[in-house]
Formats: structure tokens, C-alpha cells, sequence
């Protein structure tokens, strides 16, 4: 089985010990993305979030696994979180992670027909969702990050500095002139 490990945020440039063969490479594979998750050390992170997130382009490795619970299992390890924010889709028995936390229907869809026209057999991603404590918006997220500690505020920017640079949403944009002069990956 030929798996995808799509990603878009720090598994790209901090995969740890995820196995996968060659590097994580730009796709046509897009998604609505956006940094409204609230991470435990303060960070805003990279998200699928259908209601808030940008379309933007998608990663993909090749996992160096040929079982899907395996690459489940080592991509819910690298992300320290649990299966249930493991997303998947498996073309070969129709089996997908759609359900009411987690993946929906529009990114299993899209992941599917990416799949499909790709030649892989199935895909998994983090399916983490929004968390952030106050109605989310672009304005809210940097006041956020305006009141954290000189530390977290520094994580929080290197974290969204770093993220692929195809991945342009309306938070990264804000980011960047409210403290200009950071590099970007």
C-alpha cells in the first residue's frame, strides 16, 4: 500500500522520528488552513479549519510504511495526540476518519480525489481542530499574541515564520506586519 503523509505545518521542517521516504514536497492537494489552534506551550498552530482557513497547498511525503495502521500509529506519535486526531482515508476499502470530531466530509472528499488522482492508495493527516478560548478571528488571534510572555510571543512567531511559505493565510499575513522584519522558512 502507497501512503501519503500530508502535511503542513511542523511536521514539514520538524518531522522528528516519522518515517518517510524522501522529503515532504508541495502538492496540489489544498486545504483551508489557518493558525487558530492554542498549543499547550501558548503557540497558535496550523489547522484544517473549514470556517476560518485559507486554501492553501498541502505537503506530502511518502510514508515509509505499507500499512495504514502503522503510518496512523507513527503520525499520532510524532503529533503526541490520539488516534481519533489521526485523519485517513483508505481508497482501497472505502474507509475514511469523516465523523463529528475530526475530518469532515469536504476534507475527505478532497483528500480522496487527491489520493486517487495521485497514485497512492491512502492518506493521513493531523486532524486536530480550532481551540481557541474566544471567538476566533484574525484581530483576536493578534491580540493574543500581543499579551503573551517575551518567550511564548517568540515561539509563537518562529512557529509561523517557519510554516511552508505556500501556506499564506490572513493570520500569517496580520503576523508579519505586525512584527515585520522575522524570516520566514
Amino acid at each position: 500500500m502507497r501512503i501519503a503523509i500530508i502535511a503542513w505545518g511542523s511536521v514539514v521542517w520538524d518531522p522528528r522520528n516519522l518515517m518517510f521516504v524522501g522529503k515532504f514536497e508541495p502538492t496540489d492537494l489544498r486545504l483551508p488552513l489557518e493558525f487558530c489552534r492554542v498549543s499547550g506551550d501558548g503557540r497558535l498552530t496550523l489547522v484544517i479549519d473549514e470556517k476560518f482557513g485559507e486554501i492553501c497547498p498541502a505537503r506530502v511525503a511518502v510514508s515509509g510504511f505499507r500499512e495504514l495502521q502503522q503510518t496512523i500509529k507513527d503520525l499520532r506519535a510524532r503529533e503526541n495526540t490520539t488516534a481519533k486526531n489521526i485523519g485517513f482515508v483508505d481508497c482501497v476499502t472505502g474507509k475514511h476518519s469523516a465523523r463529528e470530531k475530526g475530518s469532515s466530509a469536504y476534507v475527505v472528499e478532497t483528500v480522496v480525489s487527491w489520493v486517487a488522482a495521485n497514485d497512492y492508495d491512502a492518506a493521513v493527516w493531523t486532524a486536530l481542530s480550532r481551540n481557541f478560548l474566544e471567538p476566533f478571528s484574525v484581530d483576536a488571534a493578534i491580540k493574543y499574541l500581543e499579551i503573551q510572555r517575551a518567550q511564548t510571543l517568540e515561539r509563537a512567531l518562529r512557529y509561523i515564520r517557519k510554516a511552508p511559505p505556500e501556506v499564506q493565510t490572513p493570520v500569517r499575513a496580520a503576523v508579519k506586519a505586525r512584527w515585520p522584519g522575522g524570516k520566514e522558512a
